[in-house]
């Protein structure tokens, strides 16, 4: 390696992933390592924040040097370090801010807080010789669905947001529902292939709704009565076959990808852009990019979604510091974190 060379020291430990990677200057990803949790929390159907922290506690390190290692560099080769401090779990977040304070201060090099959610956007960019903002963004996770007005690369405002649940937090909730594995997106997907997406006509709630807003709760409710029936009904739904489970996960899908998507031309053409920037572990779903393939050729709109591996939660998204480096944001060691922070 250059020894004049910068290495971003990246940490991402906002929810259920402990991850770290080296990133150099001219956006190279030298390592991107993710220590998954899926494993903790699959008998429980959803992230336990107290066995998340504590599995973070146990994994940051190992994954930090296994990080460096990848990369072929030192610690003392190190010229930053960043991590994201919001939104999160406060426990989990903790964990990853105290290890970046750490490192700043033993190798006294700037440390850079992060957005965890603006990092899912940058995420777009980081292939990319060209800005690409001015754009919209939609990041689409387990945790949020959101769209940002993007101005430019730092400055990203909220302008719409589901009201209740996140798109993938309902993909969790309807595989638990039809006795399909955690996380729900991958075992949905997978179920779905064999469905039919229009055997179960679900609400497509806020479709032609003229602001940009989100509501996946109502849908969730109709798969559950559509798979289990509804106490107060007469007449309950035939049982749960393998055909029965496909069409469910097919068409709850299926709702879930035309939201998403007419919302995003929505936003376009509401606020007059031309590009539009995808993120979030959701936005890996192969219908999802597909149909909004589609829909930004045929409207004549330019798409760029983050690669499937950075979609999910990791690292190599934070690169978005170097940015943050470039104009003086530079954190202070009493710098803490901001678990419930959306903007």
């Amino acid at each position: 390696m250059n020894q004049s060379e910068e290495y971003l020291l990246a940490i991402e430990s906002s929810c259920d992933e402990t991850a770290a990677a080296v990133i150099t200057r001219d956006m190279r990803i030298l390592s991107n390592v993710v220590s998954s949790q899926t494993s903790l929390h699959e008998k429980f159907g959803g992230v336990v924040p107290e066995i998340a922290s504590r599995a973070h506690l146990e994994r940051i390190l190992p994954v930090i040097d296994d990080a460096l290692k990848q990369a072929g560099i030192t610690l003392n080769q190190l010229t930053t370090v960043a991590v994201a401090t919001e939104p999160g779990l406060v426990g989990s977040l903790l964990i990853g801010l105290t290890a970046a304070k750490t490192l700043a201060l033993t190798l006294d090099i700037p440390l850079i807080a992060v957005n965890h959610i603006e990092c899912h956007l940058f995420a777009c960019q980081m292939q990319e010789d060209q800005p690409l903002f001015p754009a919209i963004g939609l990041v689409v996770s387990g945790g949020h669905t959101n769209l940002y007005h993007c101005s430019e690369t730092l400055q990203f405002d909220l302008i719409g947001a589901t009201i209740d649940d996140a798109a993938g937090e309902a993909f969790d909730k309807v595989a638990k529902i039809l006795g399909l594995t955690y996380p729900g997106g991958p075992s949905i997907q997978n179920t779905a292939i064999n469905g039919n997406p229009k055997a179960f006509p679900f609400p497509r709630t806020f479709l032609k709704d003229p602001e940009l807003r989100f509501s996946f709760s109502g849908l969730k409710t109709a798969v559950l009565y559509a798979a289990l029936g509804n106490p107060g009904a007469k007449k309950q739904p035939p049982a749960l076959t393998e055909e029965r489970i496909a069409d469910l996960a097919a068409s709850f899908q299926a709702t879930v990808v035309d939201v998403l998507v007419a919302k995003c031309q929505q936003a376009l053409t509401q606020y007059g852009y031309s590009t539009l920037c995808v993120g979030g572990g959701v936005a890996a779903n192969a219908l999802l990019r597909e149909r909004l393939q589609e829909m930004t050729k045929q409207a004549g709109f330019r798409l760029r979604i983050a690669p499937p591996d950075l979609c999910t939660d990791n690292a190599a998204m934070a690169a978005i510091a170097w940015h943050h480096l470039d104009q003086g944001r530079i954190a202070a060691l009493d710098l803490d974190v901001t678990p419930g922070l959306v903007r």
